[in-house]
């Protein structure tokens, strides 16, 4: 690793350390959950719009498997909507103060948001699916065709179920959430 990747990624940890501490986050529990170490995508590409104009970005691999996936899904007579891919380590910090700002304990909503520095999505190879049939995330995404045909096809695009039952980073089980490419620790080279 190069000098000024080094000093990158140690103000990258600082700067997850300040987040913990700003929500509260104890400082030590990713470790203790075993959760790798999700570094910002720096080259995003538009991999879909919502009728609506929100724009969804990817990294290009990412976005261009996304792309041949859902259309083999809709060859087969299933349509798949992307609910949510990148999210920026601020836009992170945003999602858990506005469940702070529900009431909801910091612990519960470690259980479904990951800590700042830790989300797949930061890495711009994180999708969260839905379907028309069922619009929104639910775990009854588990009982649609849409999840069926990914539980049998999404890995033939490189995508994999991040989060099943009983996962070993104690996420609530997403049967949503696919990422494409897992890679090991650091989810997303240095490029600082």
């Amino acid at each position: 690793m190069l000098i000024e990747e080094e000093e990158g990624l140690a103000a990258y940890r600082r700067r997850i350390a300040d987040a913990q501490h700003l929500l509260g986050i104890e400082t030590r529990a990713h470790e203790r959950r075993g959760l790798p170490l999700c570094l910002e995508a720096r080259e995003l590409q538009l991999a879909q719009r919502d009728a609506d104009g929100r724009e969804h970005r990817l990294v290009p691999a990412a976005g261009a498997a996304w792309q041949r996936m859902r259309a083999a899904a809709a060859d087969a007579g299933i349509r798949l909507h992307l609910v949510s891919a990148f999210r920026s380590f601020d836009y992170q910090i945003e999602l858990i103060r506005r469940e702070l700002a529900q009431g909801l304990a910091i612990a519960e909503i470690c259980q479904s948001s990951a800590c700042p520095g830790y989300s797949e999505h930061h890495t711009g190879r994180a999708i969260d699916i839905d379907t028309p049939d069922l619009p929104g995330l639910s775990e009854r995404f588990e009982d649609t065709a849409a999840f069926a045909w990914l539980q049998a096809h999404a890995g033939a695009f490189g995508f994999t179920l991040s989060y099943p039952r009983g996962n070993a980073a104690g996420y609530v089980y997403e049967p949503w959430h696919w990422l494409y490419g897992r890679d090991g620790a650091v989810l997303h080279e240095p490029h600082f």
